[in-house]
């Protein structure tokens, strides 16, 4: 067992009201430079719906984040020999058409504009590439907003293909939820692995994902192997840029700037602990609905004597394992069971989780005439909600319906059991035992996810540095294949092709 940290997100999406706060700071602060016009670290997408880019689920197209061949893992874009034939010709990486063409408009035309003129004067739009003037936009970053369900973008939407879930179109009996969306920072990064500079490289002190920019040449490989398509080519520089995770801010205790500004309060942020040598055993798990529990089984026992010796012979600073076990990360994923990885089949180990949405539930019972807050008829119903099972397995457990509708149900007690108390009720024990819970533990997951004060949501390690690295001694993998980083030295995680192995 070799035990390491890892900085996580959870994300409750029962409170995301799709306001892009998120988006927008994280744009200012990271992405508001020439050659980042299209690119959005943080997005927010309305479910159903295409995504951005367009389809960036759909593998098929786009041959992201690994596959099982033989019983070993492989990237699906292909081995070493396919990377390096289509190394200056990729066809598995989405076009500006796909994410959008960005666009400002004239502005100096009104500031400017004679005050006799005759005509009246106009802001037209032009691209932000290149300057031209273009008729009007045809797509936008949240061209699909609010459209969930409509039948303009639910058809395209590539989970409910996935899914096979019977998504209805009725007006009335359609659904909406957003996923805010970042980078995974995940333990088994395709990106890493498929990058032939060996740019990409997956911090050891907090498992966060970076590119370093001077060893990156701009092949963007990395793009089409991430399957999350959150990787970017920034066209001013000729560099891939992502997500960073704002470590300047984690090593200096606070959270990234999209949970800092979350109007929602929707984000958690924390330390997990994971054996790192059976990454790669979880990952090639044959069945993708056995994926869940088996990046499950992956998170350590932060409390487990066992598990902090280890973690401490292995480097681990003392400030983590305190973190790790007031971590609201581990409490959600391993202790409540409410939060589940996004999109668990492509065999990255994500480590931004989500708490699946329980409404329009108690809109449609109360339409019904009954007692929405009633826990029997809460429990009885959450198989027949608006939002069919099968679409949010097919979006966190690779189609398993069972860890979301445990998920559900046990939100599910815990909103009718807490009404009980403050309405001055009789609070009935048998509504948490109905999901295998006690009394004090639905108090605990209802402070953290219901009345959680900011540190309780953030739990964060104070000031560590990154280690330090001598990129000196770095060597073009080209030299030992892509993603072999041969002389990388202590300070990042070493992922090679195949199979994925931690210096």
């Amino acid at each position: 067992m070799k035990v390491m940290a890892q900085i996580a997100m959870v994300m409750n999406l029962d409170k995301c009201i799709g306001c892009h706060t998120c988006s927008v700071t994280c744009k200012q602060a990271w992405t508001n430079r020439d050659g980042t016009e299209y690119i959005w670290f943080n997005n927010v997408e309305t479910k159903p719906g295409v995504g951005y880019p367009k389809r960036w689920e759909d593998q098929d197209k786009y041959r992201g984040g690994w596959k099982l061949k033989r019983g070993k893992l492989t990237p699906r874009l292909g081995g070493r020999a396919h990377l390096l034939s289509t190394i200056f010709a990729n066809p598995r990486m989405p076009g500006l058409e796909d994410y959008y063409e960005p666009w400002t408009y004239e502005y100096e035309k009104l500031l400017s504009a004679p005050k006799d003129s005759k005509a009246l004067p106009t802001a037209r739009p032009i691209n932000q590439l290149t300057g031209e003037k273009i008729d009007a936009p045809q797509w936008g970053p949240n061209w699909d907003d609010d459209l969930g369900g409509s039948e303009e973008t639910m058809a395209q939407d590539p989970v409910i293909k996935i899914s096979g879930a019977q998504v209805k179109a009725q007006i009335e009996e359609t659904f909406m939820f957003y996923l805010p969306r970042i980078c995974e920072h995940c333990l088994n990064p395709t990106c890493v692995s498929v990058c032939p500079s060996g740019a990409m490289y997956k911090r050891t002190e907090d498992g966060i994902v970076l590119v370093d920019q001077d060893k990156c040449r701009g092949w963007r490989m990395c793009v089409s192997g991430c399957p999350y398509k959150k990787v970017y080519f920034n066209h001013a520089t000729g560099k891939a840029e992502k997500c960073t995770l704002c470590y300047p801010r984690l090593e200096q205790g606070e959270p990234t700037v999209c949970s800092e500004t979350c109007v929602g309060r929707l984000r958690y942020l924390g330390v997990i602990l994971y054996d790192a040598e059976r990454v790669s055993e979880a990952a090639a798990t044959r069945e993708e609905k056995d994926l869940y529990q088996a990046q499950c089984d992956l998170i350590l026992d932060p409390a487990d004597p066992e598990v902090v010796q280890n973690a401490l012979a292995n480097g681990v600073p003392r400030s983590y394992l305190d973190a790790a076990v007031q971590s609201p990360i581990y409490a959600l994923i391993k202790k409540y069971k409410v939060a589940l990885p996004l999109h668990p089949e492509f065999r990255t180990m994500p480590m931004v989780w989500y708490i699946p949405p329980l409404s329009p539930i108690v809109d449609q019972i109360t339409s019904q005439h009954g007692d929405a807050e009633d826990a029997k008829v809460l429990l009885t119903s959450i198989a027949t909600m608006r939002i069919p099972l099968e679409y949010l397995a097919g979006l966190f457990t690779a189609g398993n319906t069972a860890p979301v509708e445990k998920s559900l149900r046990r939100l599910a007690v815990m909103r009718s059991y807490m009404r009980d108390i403050h309405l001055g009720g009789h609070a009935d024990a048998s509504i948490p035992a109905a999901v295998g819970m006690g009394e004090d533990e639905v108090k605990e997951m209802y402070r953290l996810l219901a009345i959680a004060k900011y540190d309780d949501r953030y739990v964060i390690p104070t000031t560590h540095p990154e280690v330090e690295r001598d990129l000196a001694n770095f060597e073009c993998s080209l030299t030992g294949g892509p993603g072999t980083m041969p002389n990388r030295r202590e300070g990042c995680v070493n992922v090679e092709l195949l199979p994925t192995r931690y210096a």
